[in-house]
């Protein structure tokens, strides 16, 4: 068991970011003309609208609260007068709010991908797999926060998940610490690291690819051909 508990949370999660950073090279160096989001909009366009404004708007916050979840420490935290009731509204209620609008919209996003015959022949076996496997993620976040802590509500995972996660890039993860954490925790994590991994071979890869200098770009002109 103190092997298996090694391979999980010390090679696997190594394995699937070394993975996600060597891919992306690999990708960008290799097959920069596939970098992109192949969008369906052409084909169907009402359930990506509003599937993927969910999506997108619960996502963001829902990222930052796993970055501060995860990376601040609990007595930093407690430092700064956010004590255990605090932190437990914000995960809950306010999480649980952004959790729900990406999980709608995952599953809008999913519903269409599998069920609209000409969006399902467009999209690629990766296409499937991700929208799948994100789906999957999301649900069991969802049901983690609400379902788990609700029947385990001792159960605290800055005490657990979060100083084993932040000793991942330390170099000095303790599997110990993730024995005892439920299931549902577990999964989600796994699953988490596996998007990861699978990420620089997918759709996934035009986050990078933010066209923030649209911002700045001269205005294009188009002039009328007086000859004509």
């Amino acid at each position: 068991m103190n092997m298996f508990n090694q391979f999980l949370w010390v090679i696997v999660p190594y394995m699937c970011l070394v993975v996600f950073i060597g891919g992306h090279i690999y990708r960008y160096r290799k097959d920069q003309f596939n970098w992109t989001a192949k969008s369906s909009e052409f084909i169907e366009k009402k359930q990506l609208k509003f599937g993927s404004i969910l999506f997108h708007l619960g996502i963001i916050p829902v990222i930052f609260g796993h970055v501060a979840g995860l990376g601040i420490p609990k007595s930093w935290m407690e430092a700064l007068g956010v004590n255990d009731h605090l932190y437990h509204i914000g995960a809950v209620y306010i999480g649980g709010f952004f959790g729900v609008a990406t999980l709608l919209g995952m599953l809008i996003l999913t519903s269409r991908r599998f069920t609209i015959k000409n969006v399902r022949r467009l999209s690629s076996a990766s296409d499937l797999i991700v929208n799948s496997l994100l789906l999957f993620i999301v649900f069991m976040g969802m049901y983690s926060t609400v379902v788990t802590n609700a029947v385990q509500p001792e159960f605290d995972y800055r005490e657990t998940i979060s100083v084993w996660f932040r000793g991942l890039f330390m170099f000095r993860p303790d599997p110990a610490l993730m024995a005892d954490v439920p299931f549902s925790f577990k999964l989600h994590i796994l699953s988490g690291f596996a998007i990861f991994a699978f990420w620089p071979f997918s759709r996934l890869v035009h986050v990078w690819s933010v066209p923030l200098n649209y911002i700045g770009r001269s205005y294009i002109l188009y002039r009328r051909n007086k000859s004509n």
